[in-house]
């Protein structure tokens, strides 16, 4: 065994600590770093610049390399975002329900926390922080595994996140991050059943894949965000509020799990909107994919294939469909889609009900942009990721999710018959 299970021992005994610190102790740690986060910004910022000068030489995308940078403002946004976690209730040891049974137990199901996190992630720096902060407030020690992309940035962080933990005498090993990034290292944490609790996976589709389909350890799947905006041919909206909804869902940040790849149009209302919609796109400097219909509608669209339904873009790129009815619009986007976010425009009490009920994603909208799937914007403060799967948890996951539960029963002296 190498570094990596080094690290997974350190991280199970140490768990153990944090598991009985209190509330107030874990609170001034978390200021302590967002208050060094600031002390240390240029240093972090010199990192950072390392790492985007060379994911520059190896020709990553503008929109991943918007990701990869920090400056002043954005250290700021994540030291803020700390205080933000501090300020929320601390779930270990909250009773989650409780009664008394007939022979005089007394049962209550408490959260506590999942011991040891293990987190491998792609480009953006804001996610060391993020994940290291939520495990610590939920009682868990964590181990990052970051993207070569950002390695310089993600080792100078942690190095100030341990020195601090030093600092207010907790142990170090609560936070720590797999130097390297060699597929033989998160091969190994992918099979340390006996020390990582569970595995979060934050990044595309084939990471997450290749992690759900050769884990040991289990895995809290936050997928990939091929999400749809599905205009119905009944809606009170004004055009222009319709506009802003694609756009903003769209073009706001489009490298982000939560941004539109997809926009269904019903065939009575296609002729109609389409051309003010894809003429605001364009100007948004959207790269426009469709099927032959709304080619016919708007000619300098290029034509999608069977692979861009499928395909979450993380770019200014959308492809766009004519659908004939709304029960084909959610079996397309059941089909197509991967269970993140949804949203339809409509007016129609009874299909707002059939789209809600029908689409088989974590979160589904009326009337509003697929942007605000977000733990922050749904107050629950900062999220780890946004869950897909179905077990544990789905959605955005924010401090409780990152918790699990435990059985405490007091009795006097009851033996079952």
């Amino acid at each position: 065994m190498g570094i990596v299970f080094e690290i997974a021992k350190k991280a199970k005994s140490a768990s153990y600590f944090l598991a009985n610190t209190g509330t107030k102790a874990k609170n001034q740690v978390l200021k302590d770093i967002s208050d060094s986060l600031i002390e240390n910004y240029k240093i972090i910022i010199d990192a950072n610049n390392s790492d985007c000068e060379n994911a520059i030489r190896n020709k990553i995308s503008e929109s991943l390399l918007d990701r990869l940078r920090l400056n002043k403002e954005r250290i700021q946004a994540i030291s803020e975002s700390i205080k933000e976690v501090i300020n929320f209730t601390d779930p270990v040891g909250e009773v989650i329900f409780g009664y008394n049974l007939p022979n005089g137990l007394s049962l209550k199901n408490i959260r506590v926390p999942f011991g040891v996190i293990g987190i491998i992630y792609e480009a953006r720096p804001n996610v060391t922080i993020d994940c290291a902060v939520l495990c610590l407030k939920a009682g868990s020690a964590v181990i990052l595994r970051g993207s070569s992309h950002a390695i310089n940035t993600n080792m100078k962080l942690v190095e100030i996140m341990r020195s601090t933990l030093m600092k207010n005498f907790f142990p170090a090993d609560l936070i720590q991050i797999i130097p390297s990034v060699s597929r033989e290292d998160t091969e190994e944490m992918m099979m340390l059943r006996d020390y990582i609790d569970v595995l979060i996976p934050r990044g595309g589709k084939s990471l997450i894949d290749s992690i759900v389909n050769n884990s040991k350890v289990p895995v809290i799947e936050t997928g990939i965000g091929n999400c749809h905006i599905y205009i119905d041919n009944k809606f009170n909206l004004s055009v222009n509020k319709i506009i802003d909804i694609v756009i903003n869902a769209k073009t706001q940040r489009p490298a982000v799990c939560n941004a539109a790849e997809k926009l269904l149009i019903h065939s009575e209302v296609a002729g109609k909107l389409l051309p003010e919609i894809l003429k605001a796109l364009e100007n948004k400097k959207v790269k426009l994919k469709g099927c032959p219909r709304v080619k016919e509608i708007y000619p300098s669209v290029e034509e999608a294939n069977e692979d861009d339904w499928y395909t979450e873009y993380l770019d200014l790129i959308m492809a766009v469909k004519i659908v004939d009815s709304i029960e084909e619009a959610v079996n397309h986007i059941n089909k197509y889609g991967s269970h993140h976010s949804e949203a339809i425009i409509t007016s129609d009490y009874e299909n707002s009900r059939y789209f809600t009920s029908r689409v088989d994603s974590s979160t589904v909208y009326v009337n509003a942009s697929t942007r605000f799937t977000d733990g922050g914007q749904f107050g629950m403060g900062a999220e780890i990721g946004i869950s897909t799967q179905k077990m544990h948890w789905r959605g955005p996951m924010g401090l409780r999710q990152l918790t699990t539960n435990k059985f405490v029963v007091f009795g006097d002296g009851q033996i079952r018959q």
